[in-house]
């Protein structure tokens, strides 16, 4: 494997960045931390002629408890203890993505937007070619689902679940200027592995910030993979929760690893609030969530599989964040 040549542009500023994207419209890709998007362009995935690298920009590198900096690494997240303190499943996830050494380039924000990868992708060009190209990458059929219209590649991030349970936003930047949106609308729902978050042209994400209330939530974090020491999640699953004794008065719960983009299940959650814990209520909202979530047969674990351990996840998860060791009640 070998990187074909890219031009590589190191911007000092916003400004800069943004003049550069306009410039080089449709021809660049940005680079974060380049732990996935370096590894795509080894296998000849989607490559761009150039490359604006983001690590010069300073507001990117902030980290403060209400607002974490896209270009972050999670290395440094894990040694933040604030905010490991702030935010547990935050905590959690990051030290579940990959290894010490890919922590050390990867960013929040590269997390958030990493490709969604599929058996039928993540391959080596020959491999690709020996098969026939697919939708996402010089082809125009998916073999997953055999069809011309749609892909089925999925969201691999580990941060996004966890962000999502704590009401995360997201600052955006781009040649039209600066906005802000809840994170669950960074992704596309209605989008596939193709087309899956919403930034326009040129835009950026700029950092994360995270709403007072987060911090007065427990919240925790799950990841299933076949090898713990490094894969990207075949399922993640986080929890949050706001107790008042031993009565439920908020649950967010997010699923990552099942589908083309992130997903919060707000609708399924709510009839839950109000009630008390007890291994009966864990049950049920872990059943609730199973028949909702549609994982495809494109990643190491079979869907069925992954069905049933988001269901043993998601009660497993309220248990670790029940008020008293004996809800069992």
């Amino acid at each position: 494997m070998h990187l074909d040549p890219f031009e590589l542009h190191r911007p000092a500023t916003v400004e800069e960045t943004v003049a550069l994207a306009r410039e080089l419209a449709g021809r660049f890709d940005y680079l974060a931390g380049g732990t996935d998007l370096l590894a795509n362009y080894k296998m000849h995935l989607n490559a761009k002629p150039h490359l604006i690298a983001l690590d010069r920009l300073a507001p990117l590198r902030e980290r403060r408890l209400d607002r974490i900096g896209a270009m972050v690494r999670l290395a440094e997240l894990e040694r933040d203890g604030a905010i490991r303190s702030a935010y547990p499943a935050l905590a959690e996830a990051v030290d579940q993505v990959a290894t010490p050494l890919v922590r050390a380039s990867a960013t929040v924000g590269g997390n958030l937007l990493v490709d969604t990868r599929c058996f039928f992708f993540n391959q080596s060009y020959f491999w690709r070619a020996s098969l026939g190209f697919c939708l996402k990458a010089d082809g125009d059929r998916c073999h997953v689902v055999p069809q011309k219209e749609r892909c089925y590649a999925t969201f691999s991030g580990d941060l996004a679940p966890a962000l999502l349970v704590l009401d995360a936003e997201v600052e955006i930047v781009g040649p039209d200027g600066r906005r802000r949106i809840p994170l669950a609308s960074l992704y596309d729902e209605g989008g596939d592995g193709i087309r899956r978050h919403r930034l326009a042209p040129g835009e950026f994400l700029a950092a994360v910030t995270l709403p007072e209330a987060a911090r007065r939530r427990s919240s925790t974090y799950a990841k299933l993979r076949v090898r713990p020491s490094f894969d990207f999640p075949e399922l993640g699953v986080a929890v949050a929760c706001r107790w008042a004794g031993d009565r439920l008065e908020h649950l967010a719960v997010a699923t990552g690893g099942l589908e083309t983009y992130p997903r919060r299940w707000d609708d399924v959650t709510a009839p839950f609030v109000g009630r008390r814990a007890s291994s009966e209520l864990f049950r049920e909202v872990g059943a609730a969530i199973r028949p909702r979530v549609r994982p495809v047969h494109n990643t190491f674990l079979p869907p069925d599989y992954r069905k049933q351990m988001t269901e043993l996840f998601v009660r497993r998860a309220l248990e670790r964040l029940a008020p008293t060791s004996g809800a069992a009640g």
